[in-house]
């Protein structure tokens, strides 16, 4: 479990120091474009959920994210998985979810700066780590776990 909360710390870090870099640097002239067309760095504001829906439901998404987290430690207690799987989608899941919550308190608001053109959301770090994370995990209950395995045959 330890190593559980050592790597989501870290990711977690590793998202704060990019948005410290964001905020000092590219919030005062407000994009950057990397690849003309297709990426740029775009500063923004996020008050809401992807595609900014739910704006301004900060509390929401706070305690979403918290409960979240809680239930991922909660399972990785109980449950003693022995999957590396599970183990890595959790540690994005709970990284990126700590990256966004620790902008939700402090700002109200998540600092989003990764802009490619055929998707049209800004994003950042945590949310390609949460969004990653989560399809790792659905890959996980799908087919590694004892999820949807009616026959009580242990995999995961």
């Amino acid at each position: 479990m330890f190593f559980v909360l050592g790597f989501s710390v870290l990711i977690a870090a590793i998202d704060y120091i990019i948005k410290i870099l964001v905020m000092n640097n590219l919030k005062p002239v407000g994009s950057v474009e990397i690849i003309p067309g297709f990426f740029s760095l775009k500063y923004v504001e996020n008050k809401g959920a992807a595609f900014g829906m739910l704006s301004n439901a900060r509390w929401i998404f706070i305690v979403f994210t918290i409960v979240i987290i809680i239930a991922l430690f909660y399972i990785i207690i109980k449950k003693n998985i022995q999957n590396k799987l599970f183990y890595v989608s959790a540690i994005l899941i709970i990284g990126g979810g700590i990256g966004n919550l620790i902008d939700r308190i402090f700002y109200g608001y998540v600092v989003d700066y990764l802009s490619i053109s055929f998707f049209p959301p800004v994003c950042n770090f945590a949310d390609y780590c949460i969004t990653i994370g989560a399809v790792l995990m659905v890959i996980y209950l799908l087919f590694f776990s004892d999820f949807l395995n009616k026959k009580g045959k242990k995999n995961g």
